[in-house]
């Protein structure tokens, strides 16, 4: 799946996103609503304005990183987001659309920080954890 640095690397974010992954997932979503205007339907109107579907990314994104090295201890809370999504129509199509928008939050909100290197092993653990969504999804699509 992920080779060690990486999984270093994405480890060496937690305190950062401990700090700021508030500020990144709202970044994110005003970027993404921006920059692809198309996917603003598939998230509640109500949990944007109220900031919690900020926050409940920003804690999705922190357990991601602190247990990168073993994501089967998040897949409760996938299996409970995936339903989530799958309710609202999300499709394997919109996961590259994510990524690049939480990519370019990242960067914005930490700067210099989120260098090329953090910036590589989040698009890669991204695309690990995007597959895991989508397969989950997948299962509960053909099960609805």
């Amino acid at each position: 799946m992920l080779d060690q640095k990486v999984i270093d690397i994405v480890k060496s974010t937690v305190p950062a996103l401990k700090e700021h992954g508030l500020d990144i997932t709202k970044t994110f979503y005003g970027l993404m609503f921006k920059n692809n205007p198309e996917v603003k339907p598939l998230f509640s109107e109500d949990k944007q304005k109220s900031g919690e579907q900020a926050k409940a990314l920003a804690m999705s994104i922190l357990a991601a990183a602190q247990n990168i090295d073993n994501l089967e201890k998040i897949m409760p809370v996938v299996t409970k987001i995936g339903q989530v999504h799958v309710d609202s129509k999300v499709k394997p199509e919109h996961y590259p659309i994510v990524g690049k928008n939480l990519l370019l939050a990242i960067k914005e909100v930490l700067g210099d920080a989120a260098t090329d290197e953090v910036l590589e092993a989040w698009g890669k653990a991204y695309e690990v954890i995007a597959e895991i969504f989508i397969d989950v999804e997948k299962k509960l699509y053909e099960t609805a």
